[in-house]
């Protein structure tokens, strides 16, 4: 089930709302903690019981192990357990998601026919794995309470962060669906919510899936594409991917806050950063701070050699990259960012030298060449929008993309209003305005949380929501996922 569907919008969400609140007022708390899980299992399973069945099992399979570290106090047992878990957890991870490209690869090098499985990724495997895996590990820490069956599975399939993230650690959730505070309906929190809810979906709505028309033209027709229709496309999806991850974390967000529950950042205002690591501190922050955590500080992290620091980078980023999808494209684009990062530690003096603004252009540009890696479908996909890039000559943009982007219902409006003149002499006019702009308030506008926290309910504010809820919904045409479900 997708947050941008009428199924949830208008039946699902209400739904959840009303009985987990309504069991509450009750007082049957065990029964509102039952349902909510309940319904994040509908939520997950709605389109494939075949997910819903793999989420359960690694679910009942990671609680029964974590429970036996607890219960026991042999270090040898429980570093038994602790093996099981984590071969558990990266084996399923890996079955589903690389066995295929680790046997193609194979085949390839050795010239062998091994048979491929050809298995359809389980929506948010990478997400709710590495959760649970942090949850194992924390568990033989001895970090861990004493929780509940029900307590662990509604963390674990909690629906706002199952299949995107943030990736939520225990002792953030779990304290929460607790918490008798959080148990009564807060109209305070549900305005708040609703708010960030809205602007999310007017993201993903309005603005990614926009963009996501013009980057598929340019995928699909690389060849054809001059050096300006490259420049577009690339832009374009880094707008595209921004906004529809920033779109999936403002709607988790909001969703949550409505029911009084906080989840932790995970995007902030990646394209105000002035440096790649500063990106990664503001993109998608909870996955950074579980291979910190998990990765980077068992390797050593920095208390080692700059050698093997630049190493340990090196690896986080490779593992990072290989996290992102089972393709050499992820792969390289994982460790681009790694060499990147390792040459800002080596030069850090000399880049704090340049002036702001340069610094986060810089950044931007660097961050969007390696996103054209990330959106290739494969490696000679890229080389070739790169050699396009610098060879394909000037001249108008690619007629299709121009096409496209005048077919849109808002394009249709202004024509109406009398634009068509200017928008029919020059037809690469419309499409570079959305993107400069939308570009423009990724340098200079607040991000959703700080908007959030900042909010003064207004009748101005309260029209202004209702109107983009509106539109979004009457733009639900076309029902598109969001781009970190692939992942």
């Amino acid at each position: 089930m997708l947050f941008n569907s009428y199924i949830f919008i208008f039946l699902f969400f209400p739904l959840t709302l009303i009985g987990y609140y309504g069991l509450n007022h009750a007082k049957m708390y065990k029964a509102a903690l039952a349902f909510l899980a309940a319904m994040s299992m509908w939520f997950y399973g709605y389109n494939s019981i075949y997910y819903l069945v793999i989420l359960i099992v690694s679910i009942l399979a990671n609680y029964c192990l974590s429970a036996c570290m607890t219960r026991t106090s042999k270090k040898r047992l429980k570093r038994t357990f602790l093996g099981i878990g984590i071969f558990l957890n990266i084996g399923i991870l890996f079955y589903f998601k690389y066995y295929d490209f680790f046997i193609s690869n194979l085949n390839s090098v050795f010239k062998s026919n091994l048979p491929l499985l050809k298995l359809i990724l389980p929506l948010g495997i990478s997400f709710y794995t590495f959760q649970q895996l942090s949850y194992v590990i924390d568990s033989y820490k001895g970090e861990c309470e004493n929780y509940s069956f029900l307590e662990y599975a509604a963390y674990v399939s909690f629906f706002p962060q199952l299949v995107a993230g943030p990736i939520v650690y225990h002792s953030e959730l779990i304290p929460q669906l607790k918490d008798h505070a959080s148990r009564k309906l807060n109209f305070e929190n549900l305005s708040r919510g609703f708010y960030a809810f809205s602007l999310g979906l007017a993201k993903k709505v309005l603005i990614a899936d926009t963009f996501s028309q013009v980057v598929s033209i340019g995928y699909d027709h690389i060849a054809e594409l001059n050096t300006p229709s490259v420049i577009l496309v690339m832009v374009c999806y880094s707008l595209q991917i921004y906004f529809d991850f920033s779109g999936y974390c403002d709607m988790a967000y909001g969703m949550s806050y409505m029911l009084s529950i906080k989840l932790p950042f995970n995007f902030n205002s990646p394209y105000k950063a002035q440096s790649i690591s500063d990106f990664w501190d503001r993109w998608h922050m909870t996955l950074t701070r579980f291979f910190t955590r998990y990765v980077y500080i068992p390797l050593g992290g920095n208390r080692c050699s700059k050698a093997k620091n630049y190493l340990n980078v090196l690896i986080v980023f490779f593992v990072s990259g290989l996290w992102h999808g089972a393709n050499w494209t992820f792969i390289i684009w994982g460790l681009l960012h790694g060499i990147l990062t390792v040459l800002e530690r080596i030069f850090h003096t000399e880049s704090k030298r340049a002036p702001q603004f340069l610094r986060i252009g810089m950044t931007f540009v660097l961050v969007t060449f390696a996103w054209s890696l990330f959106r290739a479908d494969s490696l000679s996909d890229a080389g070739m929008l790169w050699s396009q890039l610098f060879r394909g000559g000037f001249g108008p943009i690619y007629q299709p993309i121009t096409d496209k982007f005048a077919d849109l219902l808002e394009m249709n409006l202004l024509y109406k209003a009398g634009l068509s003149g200017i928008m029919t002499r020059y037809p690469w006019m419309p499409v570079t305005a959305f993107t400069l702009a939308l570009l423009t308030a990724c340098f200079t506008m607040k991000n959703t949380q700080e908007k959030v926290a900042r909010m003064k309910l207004t009748n101005r504010k309260i029209l202004a929501v209702v109107i983009l809820m509106l539109w979004s919904i009457v733009s639900l045409s076309e029902i598109s996922e969001f781009l970190y479900f692939n992942f």
